[in-house]
């Protein structure tokens, strides 16, 4: 027996048909989709200690369910006592099964954890169909166990679609069920 996230399912029976009649697009082919999604945390802090880095590469990687990667810096800046190759911050990708079920987890639980949670504002679109956003705390999540933080990191959330404009990826999120603010 084969598992399907909640997510995927709703997509193909319930998302689909919706967005084809209030667009009318003529083929299921260009219904957008969401194609992956990148959480990413700058940790300033990195360069006077190292295991901070390693610490939220661990815990970036318990909340998306896969392992996450260090980002290195791309030249030396001496201001900020920053060599090139240093690590600066971590990210991951989710694509597929895992996509849908941080997606999952994150409309449902992680948001409404949100202190003074009242919606993600709308104005996260860049004018071609992804949208971004910032958590400013990485505790909301339940995979995090807040005695073991040595540090409270944000993080930047980025949803891919393929959708051709701003209007279509809305609607898309829309469908999800993402909690949008209301005009």
């Amino acid at each position: 027996m084969s598992y399907t996230p909640r997510l995927r399912e709703k997509y193909s029976a319930e998302i689909i048909p919706a967005l084809t009649e209030k667009f009318g697009y003529k083929t299921v082919m260009r219904v957008p989709k969401l194609t992956k999604i990148v959480l990413s945390q700058g940790v300033g802090e990195a360069v006077a200690d190292k295991k901070l880095v390693d610490s939220a590469v661990a815990d970036l990687s318990i909340i998306a369910g896969q392992q996450a990667v260090a980002t290195m810096s791309k030249k030396d800046i001496s201001n900020f006592k920053l060599r090139k190759g240093m690590p600066v911050g971590t990210k991951v990708t989710l694509r597929g099964d895992k996509m849908y079920d941080f997606l999952d987890r994150f409309i449902s639980v992680s948001l409404p954890r949100t202190r003074d949670f009242k919606g993600v504002p709308a104005k996260g679109f860049d004018g071609r169909g992804n949208f971004n956003m910032g958590v400013k705390e990485h505790i909301i999540f339940p995979e995090i166990d807040i005695d073991k933080v040595n540090k409270i990191l944000g993080m930047d959330i980025t949803f891919v679609t393929t959708a051709n404009s701003d209007e279509e990826a809305k609607a898309l999120l829309d469908a999800f069920g993402f909690p949008f603010t209301k005009k």
